[in-house]
């Protein structure tokens, strides 16, 4: 029942949302090219101001994984990490998750490769990938666009949500399509 109803709800819910919001800006008389436009206009700007943050976390990324800081954290952690559900294969895309949405793109395509999409590592990984945010990434990227150079409550905060959408993914796993 409930996984009949997601997918319905995953198949409709694009479609629904890409008519839906320029049907309620026309219904409420708002010109929505003119406020597409400038929206780009604004969307471009902001890129421009974050570049520096965005290039920050790229270089970090890189060196943590050409160091081999990011396997070696992976192999110390796996111990305790299997007693939680969370397999050894998944393991980098916990760490490298809230730093680089590509570098975790990457890590799901290595588990789908290596442990199979219907796996309880693939489906875990897949999970968790559509779960959480790349933390870094929208601090530097919100935070800048908004001129805010400090930002120490919110960095514990995202790392803790992502830490939940982690534990989440998990046992929504577990219990909607089966696990260890």
């Amino acid at each position: 029942m409930i996984r009949g109803a997601l997918d319905v709800l995953s198949t409709w819910a694009i479609p629904v949302l890409l008519a839906g919001i320029p049907a309620v800006a026309l219904a409420r008389g708002v010109k929505v090219y003119p406020v597409f436009v400038e929206g780009a206009k604004e969307g471009f700007a902001t890129a421009v101001r974050i570049i520096p943050a965005l290039v920050a976390i790229f270089v970090a990324l890189g060196m943590l994984r050409a160091s081999g800081a990011m396997e070696a954290a992976a192999a110390a952690l796996a111990p305790v990490t299997s007693a939680l559900g969370l397999p050894a294969s998944v393991l980098p895309l916990v760490l490298v998750r809230p730093l680089s949405g590509g570098a975790a793109l990457g890590v799901v395509g290595d588990v789908l490769r290596s442990e199979g999409p219907d796996g309880y590592a693939g489906r875990l990984a897949s999970v968790m990938a559509g779960s959480t945010e790349t933390t870094f990434y929208v601090l530097a990227v919100y935070m800048g666009a908004a001129g805010i150079t400090r930002y120490r409550q919110a960095l514990p905060a995202a790392l803790l949500a992502d830490l939940a959408g982690f534990a989440a993914a998990i046992v929504t796993v577990r219990l909607l399509l089966g696990g260890p």
